[in-house]
């Protein structure tokens, strides 16, 4: 149970799928009841070469979740020598999530991954597991970030399209949701290459592209 003294990513995640691949960003802000607690907080996390996903919630809660999904999605490829589907994994997380509804993990994913295709699934803290075919959202600054993508997503999107779209959603809750914020924001991009993380370097640029189309 999340207690008022606990580390939480209040947060703004987003997922997008893109032509090819699929984008993760996610603020850096982290939170100790009202205190601002972290501005550098990490929340995308790589769990196989296909694979990542973001958290918001507990901080706890979502790194035992994390550190169990490594652990099974390694034993699955190594087992059969394949990679685990992102379908299959979200769904080892919705069960595990569900099994425990009545103490649940306050803890929210989104998993995006490309093994045969670009996917992407939302699940939350009780196990509801949710295919997205355009973009998924979690946290704090959800309706922010919503009016962003709802007004500027389309189908089959570049990769660099859908970088910059996810950053300039992520940069909206920045501004306006006093428990998104940090430092930068952080994008991950998951294609057949595998898991690309974005430096903040490139983000700053994409950001300055951004204000200059205002």
């Amino acid at each position: 149970m999340v207690k008022g003294n606990e580390i939480k990513t209040g947060t703004t995640t987003v997922g997008l799928i893109a032509k090819d691949a699929v984008v993760l960003a996610a603020d850096m802000k982290a939170t100790l009841g009202n205190l601002s607690y972290e501005t550098e907080a990490k929340k995308i996390y790589k769990i196989t070469d296909r694979i990542a996903l973001t958290n918001a919630g507990s901080v706890g809660d979502s790194l035992a979740i994390i550190r169990f999904l490594r652990a099974h999605a390694k034993l699955y490829e190594t087992e059969r020598n394949t990679y685990i589907t992102p379908k299959a994994l979200a769904t080892l997380l919705s069960n595990v999530l569900n099994a425990n509804r009545f103490f649940p993990y306050v803890a929210q994913f989104i998993i995006g991954g490309v093994v045969d295709k670009p996917t992407l699934f939302e699940v939350t803290p009780y196990g509801d597991l949710i295919e997205r075919n355009k973009f998924a959202i979690s946290g704090s600054g959800t309706q922010l970030a919503l009016a962003i993508l709802d007004s500027e997503y389309r189908s089959n999107m570049s990769e660099n399209e859908a970088v910059e779209l996810a950053v300039k959603a992520i940069d909206a809750s920045r501004k306006r949701d006093i428990y998104t914020g940090g430092k930068s924001i952080k994008v991950t991009v998951i294609s057949a290459k595998g898991v690309k993380e974005i430096s903040e370097k490139e983000v700053e640029k994409y950001l300055k592209k951004i204000e200059k189309k205002k």
